[in-house]
């Protein structure tokens, strides 16, 4: 499957809010040069050549247009002709935005060369993907395409390239590649043979580039400031949800604008509540409660139930004066409980012994396994209902759990073979226990279920070791951002297969370390 994009009025005013800061600024090419006696024939983006108080003159239209605080003054803070802050929140597409504002900058005077900073290999890993899903979309808009590349110690002939071509050129770096003390770290700032005894931070320098930072809060502090200087850039685009530094301020997108202009949702959380948790109450919990057009509401609840082989959980419908003590044949812990109200709105049920229960309850058992496996279902059974209002307008409908370790969710038989943990084999059980409520008929979305395996159904994404076995993804030191790539492939790189309804997977278990994924 192909991303189609739709041009938004919001994102194109975050665009002309930077563009216009440089209005004025005569329309040029690259400017052409020589290096080291004719050794090297290179490009640099040309001068701004407007003078502060015109750059601030532009500063203050735009703002005053964009309703934000007016700036008193240009900051520079030592990388380039101005910094410039733009705010969008989360979601809102900011790199879409500073892509496309890398296109219009060029369109408009010329300017060809940028390095897009990022703090983590996912963000960095996402903007190369970007600029591959994005490529056609703005071939249509622009005709032309950018030269993207990822910065790599290794290959630092591409960096030459950067300079020696003159298209439009975007390399992609996270900020440990030159800020930090490994050897691959060093190897911008030594002096190679194959750069004709210069650095590549040198090469890089000569560009004159715009850096773009894409979350810079993430990146540190003074350390990572100075190291920026030795690029010296011709101005810098700050792109955040959340800046820690500020700079001038052009475009402000915050949460509650983005909200009321419904370009993101309200996160909403299901809560799970465990009561009664010395056990002198019967297990209940109560998952939800359904509405029906021709008869009253029903509660489906999950209780115990006495059969001669044992004491089993089962879920059943209930409506008002069902007993459970009947119900549950004569267990002795739930005398007394007999429905006497189901309110659908506020979603609690009342028995006749006083006690309530609201949707989302536990009651009588607070282990740790009970309430992932009461989260777990309640994530599958919301799965669901969504997925078959989705189903039918062409939308592919994704769950994700975030889990502590991987060893919860997989692990490995005496001959390696890869086979389900406790995660694993509490999902597939409550899966095909909810299954048969939507397979019922001959409908599409009916046809389209029973021809899933519960086990292609979910899957893991997760950092591979050298074994090839799935494990928890390590973390940098004093951070909660993992460098390890293996954890972002399927993702990142694979996100066109994942979103297509040939694709099995529905289900997602990833490590909480993947937060930038």
């Amino acid at each position: 499957m192909n991303f189609k994009f739709t041009i938004q009025q919001y994102q194109s005013k975050a665009v002309e809010s930077v563009a216009g800061v440089f209005d004025g600024q005569p329309e040029g090419t690259l400017e052409e040069f020589m290096v080291r006696g004719e050794l090297f024939h290179s490009y640099a983006n040309r001068r701004v050549l407007l003078r502060d108080e015109k750059l601030l003159e532009n500063i203050r239209k735009i703002q005053a247009d964009n309703n934000i605080y007016l700036s008193e003054k240009i900051v520079h803070d030592g990388l380039g002709a101005c910094s410039l802050d733009v705010e969008m929140e989360t979601g809102t597409g900011k790199t879409y935005v500073y892509i496309k504002t890398m296109f219009e900058l060029n369109k408009r005077y010329g300017w060809s060369k940028f390095i897009i900073v990022v703090p983590s290999i996912a963000i960095r890993e996402g903007v190369m993907k970007s600029f591959t899903n994005m490529s056609e979309h703005f071939m249509e808009q622009y005709g032309k395409k950018f030269q993207p590349f990822i910065y790599d110690s290794n290959k630092l002939e591409a960096v030459m390239n950067f300079s020696q071509d003159s298209g439009l050129q975007a390399m992609i770096i996270n900020v440990q590649a030159f800020n930090a003390r490994d050897k691959s770290s060093r190897r911008i700032t030594q002096e190679l043979d194959n750069f004709g005894s210069r650095q590549p931070l040198e090469v890089l320098k000569e560009t004159r580039p715009i850096i773009i930072l894409d979350e810079p809060q993430k990146m540190g502090g003074e350390a990572t400031h100075e190291a920026l200087k030795r690029f010296d850039p011709l101005f810098t685009l700050n792109y955040s949800a959340t800046h820690k530094q500020h700079h001038n301020l052009v475009y402000d997108l915050d949460a509650v604008n983005a909200y009321e202009q419904k370009l993101v949702k309200k996160i909403q959380v299901i809560g799970f509540e465990a009561k009664n948790l010395h056990g002198t109450s019967g297990y209940m919990y109560l998952d939800k409660i359904e509405r029906y057009p021709n008869k009253g509401p029903r509660a489906r609840l999950e209780f115990e139930v006495r059969h001669k082989n044992g004491i089993k959980r089962e879920t059943k419908l209930l409506k008002v004066r069902d007993d459970l003590f009947e119900l549950s044949n004569q267990l002795a812990e739930y005398q007394g409980y007999i429905v006497n109200e189901i309110e659908p709105l506020q979603g609690f049920v009342t028995f006749s012994n006083g006690i309530a229960i609201n949707v989302g309850d536990l009651v009588g058992d607070s282990s740790e396994q009970v309430v992932r496996r009461a989260q777990i279902r309640k994530t599958i059974s919301l799965h669901f209902e969504k997925e078959k209002t989705l189903f039918h307008q062409g939308v592919k409908c994704l769950s994700l759990f975030f889990i502590d370790k991987v060893s919860h969710y997989r692990k490995y038989d005496s001959e390696g073979r890869e086979i389900n943990s406790e995660y694993g084999e509490i999902f597939e059980e409550e899966y095909n226990a909810l299954l048969n409520e939507y397979t019922t008929g001959d409908s599409d979305y009916a046809r389209y279920l029973r021809n899933i395996d519960v086990s292609k159904t979910h899957t893991g994404y997760f950092s591979i070791d050298k074994h090839g076995h799935k494990v928890d993804s390590s973390l940098k030191r004093n951070s909660d951002i993992s460098d390890d790539i293996s954890a972002y492939d399927l993702i990142l790189k694979d996100k066109e297969r994942l979103l297509s309804f040939e694709n099995p997977v529905r289900f997602i278990f990833s490590h909480s370390a993947l937060r930038e994924g």
